[in-house]
């Protein structure tokens, strides 16, 4: 299982720092490129984690992301 930590910029300019695993990733690359492709279309939804608590990220209120290379501070 391959996961990411993100640092999320909302379009109302707020930023969030989420965790995302993808089960069948086998390299951060993988998951990187599952998450782009996803949030590129208008529908795209990705469930997320946000310290303990599960967060639904929709791309319409995505405006960018950022990958750290250790991932984002939670």
């Amino acid at each position: 299982m391959g996961g990411i930590a993100l640092r999320v910029r909302l379009v109302g300019g707020d930023s969030m720092d989420v965790t995302y695993e993808h089960p069948d990733a086998a390299s951060d690359a993988e998951v990187i490129d599952h998450v782009v492709a996803t949030l590129s279309s208008d529908s795209g939804v990705l469930r997320c984690r946000h310290g303990d608590r599960l967060l639904v990220l929709y791309a319409r209120g995505t405006s960018a992301l950022e990958v750290a290379p250790r991932g984002a501070v939670l």
